[in-house]
């Protein structure tokens, strides 16, 4: 998409930082979004004083530490980490496991907070990292929840892997798996994500839309159909709590 204000151009040089190209040259920029050197370098400027960007050995850019002071303050301001902290809490208490809270926007995926008392803990999704929208209990729990114009086009993009991990083999098939899951009020997910991992996730509702999940993740070998029966009750009731907590509305789409 073109970007057409200054503002949106600005953002697009932050948005093009990733884990798979966390540093770039100004002519890497320039090639990439297409903006005349003055107007590169007058963006580079401005982000780099502000302390959003800083400069590297052989001239490239990475993010900079201001980016650092925001998650810390978004860690201490996000009243969905706050509220989740003693559900996570309890659920790692009452099982070995990795308890996560995960936000999505756009086609992103985020783990914001999480617990473990697993001894080996298995989630490879750290906080910030983004996760995959096509794979996982995660995603399903949240793509579920979502209205069918804004659920269609998500399962057209991933169609390939919600495929090939067995939701279903067709986009009627897809949809018909999403109703279940959305009628369950949990999704559940076998090594979809991280290898030997069972993930048991439930929607968190504002208003009966989804804007987080919360997640458990138990070692395979650990989780029979009883586990994950009482830990899916657990998770859903602790989503549900959550979401009438920090949105002070309860979530009563989960029994639709």
């Amino acid at each position: 998409m073109k970007k057409t204000n200054s503002q949106d151009r600005v953002l697009a040089v932050l948005d093009l930082f990733s884990e798979s190209r966390p540093l770039w040259t100004p002519e890497e920029l320039m090639r990439e979004l297409g903006y005349t050197r003055p107007t590169l370098y007058r963006y580079l400027k401005s982000l780099k004083d502000i302390g959003l960007l800083m400069s590297t050995r052989g001239g490239r850019f990475t993010l900079g530490p201001r980016v650092v002071e925001m998650d810390y303050l978004s860690r201490r301001a996000d009243p969905l980490v706050a509220t989740a902290a003693p559900h996570l809490a309890r659920l790692t208490a009452a099982h070995p496991c990795t308890a996560l809270i995960v936000r999505w926007y756009g086609d992103k995926m985020l783990c914001v907070a999480s617990q473990s008392s697993a001894p080996n803990p298995i989630s490879s999704y750290p906080r910030g990292r983004p996760m995959p929208m096509g794979r996982g209990a995660i995603a399903r729990s949240i793509m579920a929840f979502l209205p069918k114009p804004q659920l269609v086009p998500l399962i057209s993009r991933y169609a390939h892997d919600l495929r090939q991990v067995g939701v279903g083999a067709t986009p009627e098939d897809i949809l018909a798996a999403f109703k279940r899951i959305r009628r369950a009020g949990v999704a559940v997910a076998f090594g979809e994500v991280t290898p030997g991992a069972v993930g048991i996730a439930a929607p968190i509702l504002d208003a009966g839309y989804p804007v987080a999940s919360l997640c458990v993740t138990v070692g395979g070998q650990q989780a029979s159909g009883e586990l994950i029966d009482r830990i899916s009750a657990e998770v859903r009731e602790a989503a549900r709590q959550i979401g009438t907590e920090v949105f002070d509305e309860p979530n009563s789409n989960l029994n639709m």
